[in-house]
């Protein structure tokens, strides 16, 4: 694994990388960060160039300046397109992972910036707004970002997770882990309270641009995890496949399948990013989808 930055607009990115062959880029779900991936990482390392990244203003991608108003999820997406332009080689095309908050980003990435994407693949995007139901859960996100400001962060992430289902599983003691997964840990307890203040209501809230999603809906593939079935975190990208008119991909798991289930988890995934079956050497992807 190979660890750098890059400077964008208001930001300096850190990402790492790891294998060869077409760039494959990992975005991670909101307040998380590129140790997110370590379950899948090395795998997908076998067939494409493995990118993965730390959302700007999270753990080790620092902002210029403590001023976080704007569009966060098109500066996101932005940052997305030019790490796959800085790291793409001329004339070939970049896939993309993401999970949760990360793929509301990589929605907008493809919306905004098509050219040079093969795939997309969005699993489990928290955009309530899409849902007919959406004020409730308005309502619901409003309650959580005003128990984080009267009683803290665990108490707005214990009503958060049990709103949406309570599939997330608990956090592992810091003890007991290995020490780069442990220091993932300790970033993530600190992006929480950014991710609750900053992040939760603009994420939650999102509407995709339907139109421009259709125009490249052949590039779009729409998932959602077998344990969340008929909960929150699995509706959005049910509602939107349907909309759209394209299949939606049920992966191992819950809303952190990819982590629950690496192993079913990164099969399904290569499958749909087009991997052969017959397991083809390092950096070799198929045609299909």
């Amino acid at each position: 694994m190979r660890s750098d930055t890059l400077k964008v607009a208001g930001a300096i990115i850190y990402y790492e990388t790891r294998g060869s062959g077409p760039v494959l880029l990992l975005l991670p779900g909101s307040g998380g960060d590129a140790a997110v991936f370590d379950s899948i990482a090395d795998t997908l390392a076998e067939h494409f160039t493995v990118v993965a990244v730390d959302p700007r203003g999270y753990s080790r991608s620092t902002l210029d300046s403590e001023d976080r108003s704007g569009n966060l999820i098109e500066a996101m997406a932005l940052d997305a397109h030019q790490i796959l332009e800085h790291l793409t080689p001329p004339g070939e095309d970049a896939y993309v992972f993401s999970g949760s908050g990360g793929a509301v980003v990589a929605l907008e990435l493809l919306a905004r910036h098509p050219e040079r994407l093969r795939l997309v693949v969005a699993h489990e995007p928290p955009m309530f707004g899409v849902l007919p139901d959406a004020a409730e859960h308005r309502a619901f996100v409003a309650e959580v970002r005003e128990l984080f400001h009267t009683q803290g962060y665990a108490a707005a992430g214990a009503r958060f997770v049990a709103g949406i289902g309570g599939t997330i599983k608990d956090l592992p003691d810091p003890d007991s882990l290995p020490p780069r997964t442990a220091a993932m840990l300790e970033r993530l307890m600190a992006n929480g309270p950014l991710m609750f203040e900053h992040e939760l209501e603009i994420v939650t809230a999102y509407l995709p641009d339907r139109a421009a999603l259709a125009k490249v809906r052949d590039r779009l593939v729409l998932g959602a995890g077998e344990l969340t079935r008929g909960q929150l975190p699995h509706r959005p990208a049910a509602k939107l496949a349907e909309e759209l008119e394209v299949p939606l991909t049920v992966f191992p798991g819950g809303h952190s399948g990819f982590t629950d289930e690496p192993t079913a988890f990164t099969r399904l995934l290569l499958e749909k990013l087009g991997v052969s079956s017959a397991s083809p050497e390092p950096g070799t992807v198929s045609s299909g989808t």
